[in-house]
């Protein structure tokens, strides 16, 4: 969104999920800057709808496509401005902070589920989705 920008929120890295979804754009750019990410599985905005398909179907949700949606890295002292912002517009409505670099395991991601336990979250292994639209 050119609106962080134009505003002068400093923004570290964008990165679209069509391709991969969540879980592998996070891996890719943690094992890229050799970063560590901890990310909590509660505060990722999946619609209920979504979530029930995955669950159908046998797929996780942070695997699948999410086009139209983005990953923001922002500084702490951006984040409340940042959302304020992502918040004003209606496609930005479920903006929120999943987590946090921390260094803990550079260049992984620590997913805490909504269990309380951790899990290592990867790339996607075998065929992605095809495109339907």
């Amino acid at each position: 969104m050119l609106r962080l920008f134009d505003l002068g929120i400093s923004v570290h890295c964008l990165r679209d999920l069509t391709r991969g979804g969540l879980a592998s754009a996070l891996v890719e750019i943690a094992d890229a800057r050799g970063l560590g990410f901890t990310i909590d599985e509660n505060r990722i905005p999946v619609e209920s709808t979504v979530r029930a398909i995955c669950e159908i179907l046998g797929l996780d949700p942070l695997h699948v496509a999410n086009e139209g949606r983005f990953i923001a890295f922002v500084p702490t002292t951006h984040l409340e401005r940042a959302l304020e912002v992502l918040h004003d517009d209606p496609l930005g409505v479920a903006a929120r902070q999943i987590g946090t670099v921390d260094g803990v395991k550079p260049g992984q991601v620590i997913l805490r589920t909504a269990l309380g336990a951790h899990r290592i979250l990867d790339m996607l292994s075998g065929e992605q989705l095809p495109r339907i639209c």
